[in-house]
């Protein structure tokens, strides 16, 4: 199967639980991974015939942007079912980090992987 991957997308975005964490939005990187059908855009060498990840990246970084999740799992369920509602995604791979958030690891990410209905 084809894939559109997108790896280390900043983003930021208000989350947490800690009332520290509510103050200011945090830097995010997200990574994306599509399975889809890419033997049209193949052959047509045209972007109507696929995904534009351009576009797909600014509406990842506006979901981040306007959300006010607590918690990474909730963002990143509410992006990966907006992944799933691309024409042809028949699966989808999303893993969300963020750095620096405990004092003895340089990250915590979060990933989910969903199936189109």
């Amino acid at each position: 199967m084809d894939k559109i991957i997108i790896q280390g997308l900043e983003v930021k975005s208000l989350i947490g639980v800690y009332d520290w964490e509510r103050k200011a939005k945090q830097a995010l990187l997200i990574d994306i991974e599509l399975n889809v059908d890419l033997s049209v855009a193949a052959k047509s060498d045209n972007v109507s015939d696929t995904i534009d990840y351009a576009a797909l990246a600014l509406a990842v970084e506006e979901i981040a942007n306007n959300s006010e999740f607590q918690l990474l799992e909730a963002l990143a369920s509410h992006i990966i079912e907006h992944l799933l509602s691309y024409q042809g995604v028949e699966n989808a791979k999303l893993a969300i980090t963020k750095p620096n958030i405990l004092p003895n690891a340089v990250a915590v990410t979060v990933e989910l992987s969903r199936e189109s209905n």
